[in-house]
């Protein structure tokens, strides 16, 4: 278990921003031994990075402890990577934002815990004036079945969404049918669903403005997983991520058809 987190982190792309979760029990904010484990690894991350960290709490409980638990969560943190880190790791701020960025309804103990966290929000540096202009992944709809290879991604070419929404533009429905027929068709195939967001850097994910929460990457790809499920194609043969800004198309977005081009889902091939 050590070895696989630390591969992971060490093996990441930074791209532009990415995100770690740290998780503590209710009303605590001492680190468990698998938070330790999570931030010796990424202070072992050797490329030219920034660091900043935003905790947070779950509703439950007065909002003043809560401020307060977040802020010694974010501290608690920040102290421990603090004497980790190289000179190549900067920390640029450590922040408690108490209840003010739900991720979910807190319906449930799962989902109320996943709201007792810290953020770390890592950023690479760009040099002034760079830009990032890279290729869509090939498209899912090009591809034949029996050329694919499980964990390649794909783009899902004019699928794309309104700003602030998990609701696709209409010139997306056309290849939303096609990805339906295609799994119909290939009853085996599962896919993962990866949402991502442009434009708001100040955070890793967005809020959804339909659903108040701040997991708009995610409720992209959940929003065309519920369609596919609604048209008959197993639950389980599709899961939806939320990636928030990892992995631009464009950056900085300058235009709207820039910033269109963020707001997307990719695909991922699970198993054949």
């Amino acid at each position: 278990m050590k070895g696989s987190v630390l591969f992971f982190f060490l093996s990441i792309a930074i791209h532009s921003q990415t995100l770690t979760s740290i998780y503590f029990a209710n009303n605590s904010s001492e680190l468990s031994s698998d938070s330790k484990i999570k931030l010796d690894s990424l202070a072992k991350l050797n490329s030219k990075l920034t660091f900043r960290i935003f905790g947070n709490a779950n509703p439950l409980g007065n909002e003043t402890l809560n401020k307060s638990l977040s802020e010694n969560r974010a501290k608690n943190v920040t102290n421990y990577l603090k004497i980790r880190i190289g000179k190549n790791i900067h920390l640029a701020s450590s922040v408690g934002l108490g209840i003010s960025k739900q991720i979910n309804d807190n319906s449930s103990e799962d989902l109320l815990a996943k709201n007792r966290r810290v953020d770390i929000f890592i950023e690479r540096f760009f040099d002034k004036g760079e830009k990032i202009s890279r290729n869509a992944y090939p498209s899912f709809f090009d591809m034949k079945i029996a050329s694919m290879k499980v964990k390649d991604t794909f783009s899902l070419p004019n699928v794309n969404f309104i700003g602030g929404r998990h609701v696709w533009l209409s010139k997306g429905n056309r290849q939303l049918f096609m990805l339906y027929e295609i799994l119909k068709k290939n009853p085996t195939l599962e896919v993962e669903l990866q949402g991502h967001i442009c434009c708001d850097y100040e955070n890793f994910d967005g809020e959804d403005l339909d659903l108040k929460t701040f997991n708009l990457s995610f409720t992209r790809a959940d929003a065309i997983r519920s369609f596919l499920i609604k048209m008959g194609i197993e639950p389980y043969r599709i899961k939806a991520e939320g990636l928030g800004h990892l992995n631009p198309v464009v950056y900085p977005e300058e235009t709207e058809e820039d910033r269109t081009k963020n707001r997307r889902v990719e695909l991922v091939l699970i198993k054949k």
